[in-house]
């Protein structure tokens, strides 16, 4: 990476910065894989903070030398025994291929073998599918996640064991 980045938990006192992280860069990162049309209808929910996931103990931020959040993700248990989900999962669109993603990726990795958790999965965009893959996933299909009324946003389902 250009600049050195510090993976730590997140709090409730991040929310507005992770607000504007996934405000910021949700739209330019799905521009090339998603119609307008679609990114207007489900942007507004796709970006917003999730407080119960900040509050939980298993959401990280990358944040850099003047505390800008480069990266966000975490993590919950899942009602699968030993399976967990890959949850909200973002990097600064200015800051993408510069090893944040890997970074908090392998933070999750970690707390989740140390959970005794022994498979990931995640519903990825369609173009964070190469970043999934890179980190071990496989693609297993494609879904549509009902977003609310008329907002059927197309994914896809990967999984990782650990």
């Amino acid at each position: 990476m250009a600049e050195t980045t510090t993976i730590r938990i997140a709090t409730l006192s991040d929310l507005a910065a992770v607000d504007a992280l996934l405000a910021r860069a949700y739209p330019r990162l799905l521009a090339k894989h998603y119609p307008p049309s679609l990114r207007v209808m489900a942007v507004p929910h796709l970006a917003r903070a999730q407080p119960a996931l900040l509050a939980s103990g298993r959401y990280y931020l990358a944040v850099n030398g003047t505390g800008q959040v480069l990266g966000a993700g975490g993590w919950s248990p899942s009602r699968r025994k030993e399976h967990a989900d890959i949850r909200h999962f973002v990097t600064d669109d200015r800051h993408v291929r510069r090893g944040i993603g890997r970074e908090i990726m392998e933070r999750i990795f970690a707390d989740v073998k140390a959970a005794g958790i022994a498979r990931l999965d995640c519903l990825a965009t369609r173009m964070a599918v190469p970043f999934y893959g890179a980190m071990g996933f496989a693609e297993l299909g494609p879904v549509r996640i009902n977003l609310g009324p008329g907002i059927d946003f197309p994914a896809v389902r990967m999984q990782r064991t650990l």
